[in-house]
């Protein structure tokens, strides 16, 4: 155990609170030389670290890289390597591999200062009742008051959802939901959807994933990423994202709430029509 992992561990104890950001912490700060870009570890990393910081192993030890993806905050000591402008990111290096990469800091965060635009909730009752998760109620609430036909004007059919599949170069990933798209001219789409409920963020670590897997898989197509999250009132943020070298960029967004047909008003469709 080296100096650095033994005092993580007399912090860190057996609180699972603490146990994910003192295993990522021990790894990153173990293996981390000044001025370092990349930083590579694997899942047998996070067992061993786990045991060298005597806390209990999560059940699925691939949720302490997930929660970093995109869950939660580096540990402070992670984040302070980097300048104000930079973040570090965890990216798949291949089956049971990860990388820490420094990049340009990119929050995907839905504006706060946008019109919501109302749309007649069409999404059946019983599914609102027994939706098992913000993120399984989201893609459902896409999918039957179809959002992403709205939202991008290409007609949309959704292909696979929770398609798990792997990515040469990449490892295993997993689209939230994938749409076959067609527009007026007769070209065709795919679009990736990446889902979020109202706590967790969207990741351009899943952004730069999904448009990997698109180009790969369906190389004819053109992609067209979107990412979908929960605003604290009940809205539905959608955002057209743009990979643009290393950079994952907002090129549309726009924020939808479902109504009742009497939250619509005449008054309010009328004014509506002078913007078309």
């Amino acid at each position: 155990m080296t100096a650095k992992t033994g005092k993580a561990a007399s912090k860190v104890g057996r609180d699972p609170r603490k146990s994910y950001a003192a295993i990522i912490e021990s790894i990153f700060l173990d293996r981390y030389k000044k001025g370092q870009n990349v930083v590579e570890f694997t899942r047998q990393d996070l067992i061993d670290t786990a045991h060298q910081l005597r806390v209990d192993l999560p059940k699925n030890i691939g949720d302490v890289v997930y929660s970093f993806r995109y869950r939660r905050d580096l540990p402070p000591a992670i984040a302070r390597t980097c300048s104000a402008k930079e973040s570090w990111f965890i990216f798949p290096a291949g089956h049971a591999k990860y990388r820490f990469e420094r990049r340009a800091a990119n929050p995907l965060v839905p504006r706060t200062d946008l019109q919501q635009i109302k749309i007649p909730n069409a999404t059946p009752e019983i599914i609102r009742k027994y939706a098992l998760s913000d993120e399984q109620a989201l893609l459902a609430i896409v999918r039957y008051n179809r959002l992403i036909d709205i939202f991008t004007g290409v007609t949309t059919y959704s292909l696979q959802n929770h398609l798990r599949t792997s990515v040469a170069g990449i490892g295993q990933i997993e689209v939230d939901e994938l749409y076959i798209g067609v527009n007026t001219k007769g070209v065709h789409f795919v679009i990736p959807v990446q889902a979020k409920g109202r706590t967790d963020r969207l990741g351009i670590i899943q952004v730069w994933q999904d448009v990997s897997f698109c180009k790969a898989q369906f190389p004819a197509l053109v992609p067209r990423p979107i990412g979908v999250q929960f605003l604290p009132d009940g809205a539905v943020a959608m955002l057209e994202l743009a990979v643009e070298g290393e950079n994952v960029k907002v090129a549309e967004e726009r924020h939808y709430r479902l109504v009742a047909k009497d939250e619509l008003t005449d008054a309010e469709l009328a004014k509506l029509r002078t913007r078309v």
